[in-house]
């Protein structure tokens, strides 16, 4: 796995998750694998085979997140405070598809974290990788999909 950049938000996050998988949810399904068996013959058993699956899930998760925190660079959130990169809040201008003028606030983050619903661009994504390393005042010109979209940075946060 190559190196995942991460917020410190966003790197916290991997080890409470980590931390909940390895100590809570074990010991759920470790339960559920022991209640399973109970019931007896394990070769007719559907609860026995769903914890079984769900204990699968559950390590695999545990060794992609572990290998996830290995790999992992965390930005630091005082770099250039004018220079929108990972981990800046950003306010942005731009033409909505009904051609008003529209105000949008994003957080840049890494691409593991990324969340377009929660406000949370990749730096990977078009819009992303477009306002990257431009300063506040600065109008860009981003190629998407189906059309140029023009976005004007009204502030950057940290």
């Amino acid at each position: 796995m190559e190196e995942i950049i991460l917020t410190q938000e966003g790197y916290d996050a991997l080890v409470e998750e980590y931390n909940l998988a390895t100590t809570v949810k074990r010991k759920e399904i470790a339960e559920a694998l022991k209640e399973a068996r109970s019931y007896g013959d394990l070769s007719e058993n559907a609860e026995y085979d769903a914890a079984k699956d769900a204990q699968a899930e559950l390590e695999e998760r545990i060794s992609k997140l572990e290998e996830m925190m290995k790999v992992a660079k965390v930005v630091d959130a005082n770099t250039d405070k004018n220079k929108v990169d990972v981990g800046a809040k950003i306010t942005v201008e731009f033409v909505n598809k009904d051609g008003k003028k529209e105000k949008k606030e994003f957080s840049i983050v890494g691409s593991a974290e990324s969340n377009p619903f929660a406000g949370k661009l990749s730096n990977e994504s078009p819009v992303g990788r477009g306002l990257m390393g431009h300063k506040k005042g600065d109008t860009v010109e981003i190629q998407l999909k189906e059309k140029t979209a023009t976005y004007k940075i009204i502030d950057i946060q940290r």
